[in-house]
This record gives structure tokens, C-alpha cells and sequence, in this order.
């Protein structure tokens, strides 16, 4: 994405319910149509943030500047946000069309004005065969629409999703998935997303902000966080992951080993027959991949692989199969820290049960 001005500033936001500090000094910057996900862990004050935003929770520290303007103590209906709930909050006595036109009515706009968003809102969620019908009668995807459309009719600086899909099926969450975000891009929004689905997060965002205790652990796009996460939380809620012991051993220098510990993606995992030590526990099938679980002894935990269905129809691994275990890719780290590619450059890895090709 091209660099833009700042739309959307937080600075050094923090908020206490009682003893308990729910954000940490909080700086957030969400450029101008750029699609942010906050994901974590229930507790860790994504969707406080996100209310914070909204101007639904006051900040007991800190800014927020929207568009240009100071809206930290702005009342919520004058900060021109969009908001997506969970529970959509539809008014069930009223039409889809009347729902969507609700937040234009309460800002006093002209009935030409309300008919002419209404139908331009119905249009972008493909719902125009449904503005008379009443919300009782729509499907759980339909009313997800109509909760998105009420949102875009009043043309807001931001909009904000609170785990805006998490009521949906499977099925229809991914599909809702890929709609949503078609459908930002098209009106070129600017939008915050809550969620605490990895999966979700990855597919949906330009930058994902990952969040743990209050604070932005890290953020970045999702190939960075997948590749490059900057510590080991990070890397372990983002996907499943191998966490291996190991040791750093200067080559040139001859100080003693200093333990480390290796991350290692299950897609990264590779497999030979051969004597190692290792032996394949359980196979199990996903589909369109195979899990395969591999039990080591010097490890509480099975390591665990993820292959494509025909590479690994092509491998003859077998529950009992002795394996030797290799990688393409680990991630180092020292305590939270992650060790360097130059660092590790001049350092020997050892005691480690898989190394890279």
C-alpha cells in the first residue's frame, strides 16, 4: 500500500477498570483506506481500544485524533464512525431499509439524501431485492449485510468491527470474509477489525496489530508477522507452532553454548527415512493437507508437520515410520528477544533435533 497521511491517530491511550489496566499506553496510526485487524486473546483490550474509538469508553490517559480532529472527548453520534457489533443490533419492527436508514434520519439528513445512501448501500451489499423485508426474515448473513450496510450509508471516517462475524457458520464467515473485504476496498473505507481468529486476521488485513495484556505486542503486515514475529507470543498465536531447545555456539570465539529456543511453522517441517531417533506417532487427515505427528524422545511434545495431500501420498510415511527431521525455516530467540540473521551468521546452531537444509 502506498503511503498516505495519518487518518486515524492513538496516542499513548490507556484505560483502568478498577485495579485492572485494560490499555497500556496504547499508539496506534491507521492510514486513509487501510484495513487494520486488532487480534488477541479475550482480555487482551482489543475491543476496549476499538471502543475507545468509538468514543463508547473514555480514555483515562491519552488522544485520539480522527481526520485531523481531536475527538478524544467527542461524544460518539459527532465522531462520524461506523459501527459493526457482533449482535449487528437491528431494530427487528424495521425494514431493511429501514434500518439502513436509521443513523442518516437521526442526523436530520433530507429525505432525497436518505433514499439516494439507502439505495446505494443496498447496492454494494447486494441486498435491493430485500429493502422492504422485514430483518426477522433474513438469514444470518443477510442481516450481517444489512448491519454493514446501515454502517456505510452515513459515510463515516472510519468504520469499526467488533467480532462482526463470529456468529456466522464456518462456511459463511469465510465467504463473508472475502465479500467484506472486497467491499472496503471498493468504497476505499478505512476500517478497524476485532477479532481473535488468526485465520480471519491473516486473510482480511493490511496490517495486523497483535495485542496481549493491554499493549500492541507488534504490528505489521501478515506475511511479516507469520516470518518475522518480534517475540515469541507473537509467534505462537500466530498459527501452530514447534518449539524446540537449542544452542547458540560461537564459532571463532569458543565461549560456551548459550541456550536458545527454535520456532518452527509445521509447514516448515520436513521428513527422510532414515534412523533419527524420531518415529511417526499419528497421520491424521485435514482435507486438502495431512497432519503428521512425529514423537521424539528427547521431546514432551510430537512434532508436528503439515503436508499437502499429494506429497505426502508420494512420501510413504506411516504410523511406526522411522524419520530424520529437518526444516526450512526456524525462527531464534533469546528469551523475547529473536536472534539475528547476522548474529546467527557467525554462530554454530547445535543440540538442536532439526536444522536447516
Amino acid at each position: 500500500m502506498s503511503e498516505a497521511a495519518p487518518h486515524l491517530v492513538v496516542r499513548g491511550v490507556s484505560k483502568k477498570y478498577g485495579p485492572t489496566t485494560v490499555l497500556d499506553h496504547i499508539d496506534l496510526t491507521i492510514r486513509r483506506g487501510e484495513l487494520v485487524t486488532l487480534l488477541g486473546p479475550s482480555g487482551c483490550g482489543k475491543t476496549t481500544l476499538l471502543r475507545a474509538i468509538a468514543g463508547l469508553a473514555q480514555p483515562d490517559t491519552g488522544k485520539v485524533e480522527l481526520a485531523g480532529r481531536d475527538v478524544t472527548h467527542v461524544p460518539p453520534h459527532k465522531r462520524n464512525v461506523g459501527v459493526v457489533f457482533q449482535s449487528y443490533a437491528l431494530f427487528p419492527h424495521l425494514t431493511v431499509a429501514g434500518n439502513i436508514a436509521f443513523g442518516l434520519k437521526v442526523r436530520g439528513a433530507a429525505r432525497r439524501e436518505i433514499d439516494a445512501a439507502v439505495e446505494r448501500a443496498l447496492s454494494l451489499v447486494k441486498l435491493g431485492h430485500l429493502a422492504g423485508r422485514r430483518i426477522s426474515a433474513l438469514s444470518g448473513g443477510q442481516q450481517q449485510r444489512v448491519a454493514l450496510a446501515r454502517a456505510i450509508a452515513v459515510e463515516p471516517d472510519v468504520l469499526l468491527f467488533d467480532e462482526a462475524l463470529s456468529a456466522l457458520d464456518r462456511k459463511l464467515r469465510e465467504e463473508m470474509q472475502v465479500e467484506l473485504r472486497r467491499l472496503l476496498q471498493d468504497v476505499k473505507a478505512t476500517a478497524i477489525f476485532v477479532t481473535h481468529d488468526q485465520d480471519e486476521a491473516l486473510t482480511m488485513s493490511d496490517r495486523v496489530a497483535v495485542m496481549n495484556k493491554g499493549r500492541i505486542e507488534q504490528i505489521g503486515d501478515p506475511e511479516t508477522l507469520y516470518t518475522h514475529p518480534a517475540n515469541p507470543f507473537v509467534c505462537r498465536f500466530l498459527g501452530e507452532v514447534n518449539e524446540l531447545p537449542a544452542a547458540l555456539h560461537a564459532r571463532w570465539t569458543g565461549i560456551d553454548d548459550e541456550r536458545v529456543v527454535a520456532f518452527v511453522r509445521p509447514h516448515d517441517i520436513e521428513f527422510s527415512a532414515g534412523e533419527g531417533g524420531a518415529r511417526v506417532e499419528q497421520v491424521r487427515d485435514l482435507g486438502a493437507n495431512m497432519r503428521v505427528e512425529v514423537r521424539h524422545p528427547a521431546l514432551a511434545q510430537p512434532l508436528v508437520a503439515v503436508w499437502e495431500r499429494s506429497r505426502f501420498a508420494r512420501s510413504g510415511l506411516a504410523p511406526g515410520r522411522s524419520v530424520v527431521v529437518s526444516a526450512q525455516r526456524q525462527v531464534l530467540f533469546r528469551g523475547d528477544e529473536p536472534v539475528d540473521a547476522a548474529e546467527r551468521a557467525g554462530n554454530a546452531l547445535r543440540d538442536i533435533l532439526v536444522t536447516q537444509h
